[in-house]
């Protein structure tokens, strides 16, 4: 059975490690990244546990600029245990967040090749956003993350 928790700095190891995995499309962070997102972003990045091992892991801020929106960065799952309902689980974490907060937006980018992440987002609710051009039926944005860093935009409206 998975326990959903929120990152804390003994579980960074752990979270590096699984977030190693991701390749291509994720890369694990710092440690001092890390650090920063369990001190400051813990009740928007919960851990997926198994067994008292990190299985799961989101990353995600709400915006100070804009706080009717959370940014989830990174999603990861251990290929072991991806199709068991962790990633649904660790989104609705932060998405009972973002609505204990008044949030209306949760939002995330992807990489346009990627058509194992489009699948599982859209599986969950997220509507790719209309962009610049389409990329085997994938709206991407050019240069939404600087030049050359073409990104699918994806959104789930919150209702409160």
């Amino acid at each position: 059975m998975t326990t959903i928790i929120p990152l804390r700095v003994h579980h960074i190891p752990q979270v590096i490690a699984l977030m190693d995995l991701g390749a291509p499309f994720i890369r694990a962070r710092t440690h001092s990244d890390y650090w920063a997102y369990s001190a400051l972003f813990s009740s928007t990045c919960p851990l997926g546990e198994v067994n008292g091992e990190v299985v799961g892991s989101v990353i995600a801020m709400r915006s100070q600029d804009n706080p009717e929106e959370i940014y989830v960065q990174d999603v990861m799952v251990h290929p072991e245990h991806r199709r068991t309902g962790i990633t649904a689980a660790l989104l609705g974490q932060v998405r009972e967040q973002a609505v204990r907060w008044g949030c209306r937006r949760l939002w995330l980018t992807s990489e346009p090749g990627n058509a194992a992440a489009h699948a599982a987002w859209t599986a969950l609710g997220f509507l790719n956003v209309s962009g610049d051009y389409e990329d085997n039926g994938v709206w991407v944005k050019k240069d939404f993350k600087g030049p050359g860093k073409d990104r699918a935009v994806y959104e789930l409206l919150l209702s409160n």
